[in-house]
């Protein structure tokens, strides 16, 4: 009886939290078959694609992201170079035509 109990309560709990009635019912029912210490698949690969589900959500909300302002930067530094390397051929271009 218990685990009927501890089964209904987690599944309230993953309805509440948004999850899919189907969803919701599979995981709470597979939760409690598991060796100790150990989950079954049925569980843990649903678990799995909820976490990279919740990040994803959360790195296109939380805004940019360390690699995107690394990639910003680098940008960035890429331009300023090339500014300068188009400002030096000028400078050579300019000398070369006095030359001449």
């Amino acid at each position: 009886m218990a685990n009927k109990k501890r089964d209904s309560e987690l599944f309230k709990t993953l309805r509440e939290s948004g999850l899919r009635k189907r969803v919701a019912r599979t995981l709470s029912q597979s939760a409690g078959r598991g060796q100790r210490g150990t989950s079954p698949a049925s569980v843990s690969s649903p678990i799995e694609k909820l976490r990279r589900a919740a990040s994803e959500l959360e790195s296109r909300v939380g805004g940019a992201s360390p690699r995107s302002e690394a990639a910003k930067k680098a940008a960035g530094t890429r331009k300023n170079n090339a500014a300068k390397r188009s400002e030096r051929a000028k400078k050579a271009a300019k000398t070369r035509a006095k030359k001449r």
